[in-house]
């Protein structure tokens, strides 16, 4: 591919204050969306691509808007779909008992020192990870791809002509209003928001399932596809199908078929996901040891040219922000996560060991922070970014430290010094995974900008100015779904109306465990032997077929995560490949499918900020429910009309986006 010299650069208008402002106002939006989102359902969504459609509509109307321009401001907003993921540790604190809220500046520390950290590291791992890589980056292509048609420079006629009409925008809208709206519905509770069935068989055995009526997940599933849904659905059966009433028959649980599975399902398979998302999470950084060498050899070149009067001869699509740059603002991000450990420590009641704790955290996180920058960057150019292992990366994390901590400081404490410690092991675990969370989407972000022309540095330099945005506004949600809802398991909160925030309540639970010596690693074990099985499995399909897959991380994530969470996600990965498969056989498929994406980004965004509103409703009323028309002899009834009316609608818009198409 041709690039334009460097000192071409500032000619295409990329790094704008109006695109900055743009860019920043919808990080805003979408981070609000995905707290709430993240911590009912377990999992956050990428933004990029209804992001880059809502800047597309804005600069449109503005003068001398660019593809590159609407890249930086996709990159900025891309943001929320990535430093929210602090969500699934964060509230582990909340939850062990801890904090009772989230302090705005520790919380804020927390994001925004992780979050520029995992920025500097992706970027010596761009060259082997995106320049040098064959994975397919599924969310960054699609983003290229709408970013390409905004600006006229699509290869497919078909998609040009159809964007050109606005119909991307009448995707992302339609699908935001109808999922808001259907979310307002359930809340009055004409419509029931799950489909549920537990059931008892056996001596002692339970199981059950538990459909979530919702767009957002449905959405997702589109999204990702199928192999991802069918491996989640291995999962679930692995999970709900053999697990829950196996221990089950080994430690019966009195109570109704609900109770009993649930908290099979609590107190141990969640155990064997976490078991099977690590050794995958191991295996994965261990393939890519030689691309990271040769990725970090690379910029190490770049900077020597640079130093030696040769910039000129880099393209302008290879500028990366320079490695002594990316040193010293990594340096300067520990200065901040030191603080913060020291702090931590002096204030809970760990300040005699507080200058250990602060330098053994500091270099841990430095050093883990860039190997799990690796394997996220990895799976999120695999599988996608709303799919990458945040969750089996921060059980690996908060295991080994916990596990450091118990052998290296628990044994000159006082006994009751334990709960600290599990405190300190979140904390550490909370920049970890900021420092995840942005890697695991940076590398998709620079994806999209190697497709669109785009230069890194600038790219590079819009995340930080995103992650700043969402660090700002993930402590101030976190506190008002905390007193609207509040986490499962935190202590006085009422379980029937708690958001589930299932990994924060699992890594909370294993880090108690660890330091506490109650954890049962028997179940984590037999989880790495079914995840050693299911990689074994997945390299002889690669072998042996080109298309099919099972992805171990997604089976792990099958197996811990509730049904209600993924369910829906298998319904709408196969809804959505039936729709693709159709769509092939008509004119103009790529248009349709295109549409499709953007209806399903829609559907993710309108349920997840309509979720935001009530949670604020909520507060302020101290009412669960707010908008109940109904009451609980309606549930039978709301089941049938919730169920029918969801089928329906989903049938509808499918046809809806083949019509727009053919009607464009």
């Amino acid at each position: 591919m041709n690039t334009p010299a460097p000192e071409s650069a500032g000619s295409l208008g990329e790094f704008t204050f109006r695109g900055m402002v743009i860019g920043v106002l919808i990080t805003l939006v979408f981070t609000a969306a995905n707290v709430y989102f993240g911590l009912k359902a377990g999992i956050t969504f990428s933004t990029s691509i209804p992001a880059a459609v809502i800047s597309m509509a804005i600069l449109r109307a503005l003068k001398g808007a660019t593809m590159q321009e609407n890249n930086i401001v996709q990159t900025v907003a891309s943001a929320a779909g990535t430093l929210s993921s602090i969500i699934f540790v964060l509230p582990g604190l909340v939850i062990v008992g801890w904090w009772t809220g989230f302090p705005f500046w520790m919380s804020f520390l927390v994001c925004a020192a992780g979050g520029i950290l995992g920025v500097m590291y992706t970027i010596p791992l761009r060259r082997a990870l995106v320049t040098d890589s064959d994975l397919p980056y599924p969310e960054g292509v699609a983003c290229a791809e709408v970013l390409k048609v905004g600006s006229g420079a699509a290869h497919d006629a078909d998609i040009e002509a159809v964007e050109t009409g606005g119909a991307g925008l009448k995707a992302v809208l339609v699908g935001a209003l109808t999922s808001a709206a259907f979310y307002v519905v359930v809340q009055t509770k004409i419509f029931t928001s799950d489909v549920v069935r537990y059931f008892r068989f056996g001596k002692s055995q339970a199981s059950g399932f538990d459909f979530s009526l919702s767009f957002a997940l449905f959405a997702i599933g589109h999204l990702v596809g199928p192999a991802v849904g069918i491996a989640m659905l291995i999962g679930a059966l692995i999970g709900w199908g053999w697990a829950v009433p196996h221990f089950l028959l080994l430690h019966p649980a009195a109570g109704s078929a609900a109770a009993a599975a649930q908290g099979a399902w609590a107190h141990y398979v969640r155990f064997l996901g976490a078991g099977a998302i690590g050794v995958a999470a191991v295996w994965t950084l261990g393939t890519m040891v030689k691309p990271v060498i040769k990725g970090l050899a690379g910029a190490f070149a770049a900077s020597r040219a640079r130093k030696a009067g040769l910039a000129h001869t880099l393209p302008r699509t290879e500028q990366d922000i320079p490695v002594g740059t990316v040193g010293l603002v990594s340096l300067a991000c520990l200065v901040p996560v030191g603080w913060l450990l020291w702090h931590f420590s002096r204030i809970s009641g760990l300040g005699a060991h507080a200058l250990l704790l602060t330098v053994g955290g500091v270099i841990f996180i430095a050093v883990m922070g860039f190997l799990v920058s690796t394997v996220c960057g990895y799976m999120a150019g695999l599988i996608g970014s709303s799919n990458s292992p945040l969750s089996g990366i921060g059980i690996l994390v908060v295991v080994v430290f916990a596990l450091l901590l118990v052998f290296i400081v628990k044994s000159g404490l006082p006994p009751d010094a334990g709960r600290a410690l599990v405190a300190f092991a979140l904390f550490v675990t909370s920049v970890v995974f900021a420092v995840a969370s942005i890697a695991n989407n940076n590398l998709q972000d620079l994806k999209t900008g190697q497709l669109v022309d785009a230069t890194p540095a600038k790219q590079q330099w819009a995340l930080v100015v995103g992650v700043i945005a969402g660090a700002l506004v993930i402590p101030p949600v976190l506190d008002l779904v905390n007193h609207a809802y509040g986490f499962l398991g935190a202590p006085g909160v009422n379980p029937a109306h708690a958001l589930p925030a299932p990994q924060a309540g699992l890594i909370s639970a294993l880090a108690q465990g660890v330091i506490q010596h109650n954890i049962d690693w028997s179940a984590i074990i037999a989880g790495g032997l079914i995840g050693a099985a299911v990689i074994a499995f997945d390299e002889v399909l690669a072998r042996v077929s080109k298309t099919v897959r099972v992805p171990p991380l997604a089976v792990g994530l099958g197996i811990y995560l509730p049904t209600s969470s993924t369910l829906m996600i298998v319904v709408g990965s196969l809804v959505g490949w039936w729709f693709n498969r159709r769509a092939a056989r008509a004119p103009r498929a790529e248009a349709i499918k295109q549409l499709g994406v953007l209806l399903a980004s829609g559907l993710i965004v309108g349920e997840s900020l309509l979720g935001v509103v009530f949670a604020a409703a909520v507060a302020f009323t101290g009412r669960p429910a707010p908008i109940a028309l109904v009451g609980a002899d309606f549930a039978t009834a709301s089941m049938w009309l919730g169920g029918v009316a969801f089928a329906a609608v989903v049938f509808v818009l499918y046809r809806w986006v083949e019509g727009l198409v053919r009607s464009a």
